[in-house]
């Protein structure tokens, strides 16, 4: 079974479909240009200011949606309530990773840089994987099994077990304040991007009173 809300009535909603997607390419190139800057030396001012651009064009581009499925809703009445109402909440899934996206740049912007340390090789493997897993929900975002947006979710979720681990180290350990709590920070950030992306991938198959939400609906998702 594919994802119903992209394949419903595809005149009304196929093009929201398409810049939803879009939305989702802008967050990533933020949350990639954000993790350059702490880990990889990127100069903060040259990418902050593409940041926060691409930033506002996300949130433009969230009330403008907005706008368009009230109007979808007004023009076409209540056969697609269901399909709007989850566009409403995988919009904002991905404006909240622009800001998480934001969140690691202020920390750039405070100076934290990973360069050169001895995790940073494993610290950039790990921005590589969530990257690219930007990709693969966009991917699984237009068409996917229920299977396969599953197992996305499954490798997600053993992802964001193994970032919660780290923070838990972190939190507890004897290395000082300044070593410790930037990485603990930039690992909490990286952990809502992570569940975000999961949700925005699997939302389509849950009910929608339990979007954002696992284990029947005990475990918020989006943190």
């Amino acid at each position: 079974m594919v994802l119903s809300f992209f394949k419903k009535n595809e005149k009304g909603l196929e093009l929201i479909a398409h810049r939803t997607i879009s939305m989702l390419a802008d967050a990533r190139h933020s949350f990639d240009l954000a993790s350059a800057a702490v880990l990889s030396g990127a100069e903060t001012a040259s990418v902050a200011e593409d940041i926060r651009a691409t930033d506002e064009h996300i949130n433009k581009a969230e009330q403008a949606l907005r706008g368009e499925l009230v109007t979808h809703v007004a023009v076409h009445g209540s056969t697609d309530i269901g399909s709007v109402l989850s566009y409403t909440l995988l919009i904002k899934k991905i404006e909240r990773i622009g800001d998480q996206a934001k969140n690691i740049l202020d920390l750039a912007e405070e100076g934290v840089s990973l360069v050169g340390e001895e995790d940073t090789v494993e610290l950039i493997e790990i921005r590589r994987v969530i990257s690219s897993m930007f990709a693969e929900a966009a991917d699984l975002m237009a068409e996917a099994t229920t299977e396969e947006a599953q197992e996305f979710y499954d490798r997600a979720t053993e992802l964001r077990y193994s970032i919660e681990s780290k923070i838990r180290d972190y939190m507890h350990s004897e290395q000082p304040g300044s070593y410790a709590v930037p990485r603990a920070v930039l690992y909490r950030y990286w952990k809502r991007i992570v569940a975000n992306l999961a949700g925005i991938v699997t939302g389509a198959n849950e009910p929608l009173q339990k979007q954002g939400y696992i284990n029947d609906g005990e475990i918020d998702l989006d943190d």
